[in-house]
This record gives C-alpha cells, structure tokens and sequence, in this order.
C-alpha cells in the first residue's frame, strides 16, 4: 500500500488542561509552539479549539484570528481546521469564527450522548453551520459519532449542502457514544466506500484506543488523527510528553504498513483544498 497517510494533530480540545497533563497547551502561543513541532513530526492537519486563561472554552473569533496568523506563519502550508463543536459555545457563536475562512472546520450532522451530557447538534443548527461553511468556501470534516451521522452527511453532501469534497471520520471511544470497535469500523468503512466512492475518510480513538484507531485507519488504507485533545497518554503509566509524540508514534504506524506520511502539498491535493503559495 503506497497512498500517503494525513495526519492530523488535535491540539487542545476543550476538556484536558494542565492538571491532567502539564504538556496540554492553553494559551495561543502554546498552541502554536505545540502544533509547530507536530507539522514537523508528520501533522499536515491542526484541528484546534481555543481557551480562555482559565482553561474553559471559548469560542472567541479574535482568539482563532491570532492562532491562525500564529500558524500560518510558523507552519506554512498546514492545513488549519477549526473546531465548531459543542463545548465551546453555544448556537451559532460555534461558527462565529468560519469568516476567518480556515482551510476546514469539524461539523457533526446529528445528536448523540457524551459522557456526561448530549452533545446537541439541532437540524436547523447543522444546516446554518453547512451554509456558513459554503459561503466562506471551508470544507467541513464530518465527526461521526454514530453511523447515522455517516449516512446523514452522505445525504447532506449529495443534496449540495456541504462544500468541497466529502471528508468523514469516525470518532469511536467517547464515553456513551460509539465505542472502539473493530467489527463496527469495518463496517464504517464499507458503507462509506459503497456510498460515496468519492469521499475520503479518517478515524480517530479516544484515550487508550487513539493508538488503536491510529492502526486500524492505517492499515485500512485511510487517514487518522492523534493528539492530546484526545489522550494525554502514551500508556497507563507515562503522559505523553508533546503532540509531537502522538503524531510520531502514528507516523511508525504508517511506515509499519508501508505508507509514506503525507506531506501538507499531498494532504491539500488528496482534499481538494485551496493550494497556497510562499
């Protein structure tokens, strides 16, 4: 298998902080530092959450200006891929930031539970957040919590509701929602290849099973996600020391099965993003 692996660095997050591992960067600057030294550790993805000092999220457009300038000029050429999750804010302060027009931003297309709430992802909601996304030209990477979400952004790229190419990962782990399981990835991964041929997908494993995950996707032939939003181990015993250590231990993975870690020219062309200049 040669085609090159993205991999994409989930930087912060909006639930680690410091207690649970020092490493977790909070403030901007952190943040750059920390995604700079995975770009060169193999990321050509950033999916980034802002803080306040505090450590609470926010969903602060002048706080995902000053890390987007912070990237752009400390990690040329990086795909930047804002989060409008919901932890972050509310209704749509969540998309408050897509006129900044990052490369890409997350959208989950329906509800589910989480470990300790429901993460609410209303129709109406989805359909704004989509029409944002078009209007400032940013292609959303779809986070799948469950298979219906699979099927929905399916439906919602085929009716021309989400712009750019289909981009899907599967989030399996979280508490409550869909666990790391390999029969039902495998699963995942034939519906979307018999349902959007066309559609490029990744994979992502909370806590323990990030490492997991990061092999299946891999293997599967498609793309993966790693980083301290997710897991701030590297095992039961040991905090992991950087993001760059995640995306390390996930570029081994990529040479153990023979593929080569995509270069941030590669991951834009594999995407169909916009191409940038220096």
């Amino acid at each position: 298998m040669s085609d090159p692996c993205i991999l994409c660095v989930a930087i912060t997050g909006s639930v680690p902080t410091k207690s649970a591992n020092p490493n977790v960067p909070i403030s901007i600057a952190e943040q750059i530092e920390s995604t700079q030294e995975a770009f060169e550790a193999g990321a050509s993805i950033c999916h980034a959450h802002v803080r306040n000092d505090d450590e609470t999220p926010s969903s602060d457009p002048d706080k995902f200006a000053a890390l987007k300038e912070g990237l752009e000029k400390h990690c040329p050429g990086m795909i930047i891929q804002f989060s409008t999750g919901g932890r972050s804010g509310a209704g749509k302060a969540r998309g408050g930031m897509l006129p900044l027009r990052p490369d890409m931003a997350s959208l989950s297309v329906g509800s589910n539970n989480f470990p300790t709430r429901v993460y609410e992802n209303p129709p109406d909601l989805v359909e704004w957040l989509a029409s944002e996304m078009r209007q400032h030209e940013v292609v959303p990477e779809i986070e799948a919590f469950d298979l219906s979400h699979i099927l929905q952004a399916i439906k919602h790229h085929q009716d021309g509701k989400l712009y750019g190419r289909l981009y899907v990962q599967f989030v399996m782990g979280v508490k409550n929602a869909m666990p790391a399981d390999k029969a039902v990835f495998d699963f995942y991964v034939e519906q979307v290849k018999a349902r959007a041929p066309d559609a490029a997908w990744c994979a992502a494993g909370i806590g323990p099973n990030q490492i997991v995950v990061n092999e299946w996707a891999i293997a599967a032939g498609g793309h993966t996600r790693a980083g301290l939003e997710d897991n701030v181990r590297l095992d039961r015993d040991t905090l992991a020391p950087s993001n760059a250590a995640l995306i390390a231990r996930a570029a081994k993975l990529c040479e153990k099965y023979e593929r080569p870690v995509a270069t941030w020219q590669q991951a834009r062309e594999i995407l169909g993003l916009r191409s940038v200049t220096f």
